[in-house]
């Protein structure tokens, strides 16, 4: 009896224990596959197999598909690496109406960005860095997508952005205490406060460090666009992210202050509108980057004279709209690195594409301008062994387009087939 009582006790411990996993294989037929920025032209026909969200190889012609393999067929396409958008906002719609920030949960958030996520993939973006957004709804999407249980894009996330009391990044526009009570907690004055706050930033989760370096346009105060941290703030946010093996990114229009962020060891310079020589020789000298957000601006300007904005801020678009125009050219005239990003979340998520042709009308040439969202986007990440190309040991982040973004990166506006980390987006 004891035995049988064993025999049944085995049997139901068998019987909810969880079956081993098989491995998931896709099978991609491409007629063409573009491997990176860097190839003279696509080649192909060709044979990508991924298993468990690897490349596992490239081969040359239509092979054959082992038992249990799922086959794409991907005929008169071009397979490329999935696209990378260095500057996103998941987490909010375009739009002027500030107060919402008083009304709008975080919970809210979160179910913006799974909508925002899904249009993002679809589009072609296969990792974003979300630049900043209300505590724990960006780490939130990034374990939904990680795991699987949202369909979306790699989220690299910053979270709540660093800000001066009262500066762009902080909430203004309401009574002192509505302000007070709406703050994120990650403003901070002076260079221990900071520290501070970027380690407490790295306790939550950040993986990135967001700080809003200048004045914006979007914010409810009409004071200049220049520098807000000081010097030995920006500097002691720099260095204490970098100990932390973080990097850090910083929302500046002004020169002066993107002079400022590059000698602080500031990583990337996010909009950069008014960039003169000076603040290009420093980039150039400290290598940090240029995220020029063109789109931004795009989508900012489409919106004037329709009751969205305060008269605060339509002005302040107004002031930014010529100059954003050109400065990005000088940029690279100039020889500052350039990587792609967008600010999807000022304007309608899915469309981020729409950025490279603004790129293009900047003087990049297509090349340029694709190696911008996938090499070069990667580096930026530290992730170029894992994104970026089509190889065996990458992640699985592919997409395919009817024809050679390296002749027309406006093909890469029309996505007809994305995989996130080996499984694919419908």
């Amino acid at each position: 009896m004891r035995r049988f009582a064993r025999y049944l006790a085995a049997a139901a411990a068998a019987a909810i224990a969880p079956a081993p996993l098989l491995a998931q294989t896709y099978v991609i037929h491409a007629d063409r596959v573009l491997s990176d920025a860097g190839a003279r032209a696509p080649g192909g026909p060709a044979t990508v197999t991924v298993t468990d969200g690897r490349i596992v190889s490239v081969v040359d012609g239509f092979q054959p598909a082992p038992a249990g393999a799922e086959v794409v067929r991907l005929e008169g396409k071009t397979l490329v690496p999935g696209l990378i958008d260095l500057h996103v906002h998941l987490t909010g719609d375009p739009g002027g109406d500030f107060w919402k920030e008083a009304v709008d949960t975080e919970d809210w958030g979160v179910v913006v960005g799974a909508k925002n996520a899904l249009l993002t993939a679809r589009a072609g973006f296969t990792t974003v860095r979300e630049a900043g957004s209300a505590s724990g709804t960006a780490f939130a999407l990034r374990r939904g997508t990680e795991e699987g249980v949202i369909p979306g894009p790699r989220i690299v996330a910053a979270g709540p952005a660093l800000s001066i009391i009262g500066g762009h990044g902080d909430v203004t526009g309401f009574r002192p205490e509505i302000n007070e009570l709406l703050g994120s907690g990650f403003t901070c004055t002076g260079p221990q406060e900071c520290a501070a706050k970027v380690r407490r930033a790295s306790q939550n989760g950040s993986e990135v460090i967001k700080i809003t370096a200048t004045g914006g346009v979007l914010s409810q105060q009409g004071r200049g666009l220049e520098a807000h941290f000081t010097s030995a703030e920006m500097t002691a946010i720099a260095d204490t992210a970098h100990s932390l093996g973080l990097k850090v990114m910083a929302h500046a229009h002004g020169a002066r202050g993107m002079e400022a962020a590059a000698r602080a060891g500031i990583d990337t310079i996010e909009h950069g509108t008014y960039l003169d020589e000076a603040a290009a020789r420093a980039m150039r000298e400290r290598g940090t980057v240029l995220i020029p957000t063109l789109m931004a601006f795009q989508g900012i300007s489409e919106r004037l004279d329709k009751g969205i904005y305060t008269p605060v801020v339509e002005a302040k678009v107004r002031a930014v709209a010529e100059t954003a125009k050109t400065f990005m050219g000088k940029a690279r005239d100039w020889g500052v690195p350039i990587a792609f990003g967008t600010d999807a979340g000022v304007f309608e998520h899915g469309r981020n594409a729409q950025e490279f042709a603004l790129m293009r009308a900047q003087g990049m040439s297509d090349r340029e301008a694709f190696a911008s969202a996938t090499t070069v986007a990667a580096r930026v990440l530290d992730m170029e062994d894992e994104i970026g190309r089509i190889a065996p040991g990458y992640s699985a982040d592919l997409i395919a387009v009817a024809g050679n973004p390296l002749d027309d990166v406006r093909v890469l506006e029309k996505v007809d087939w994305v995989m996130v980390r080996g499984r694919p987006i419908e």
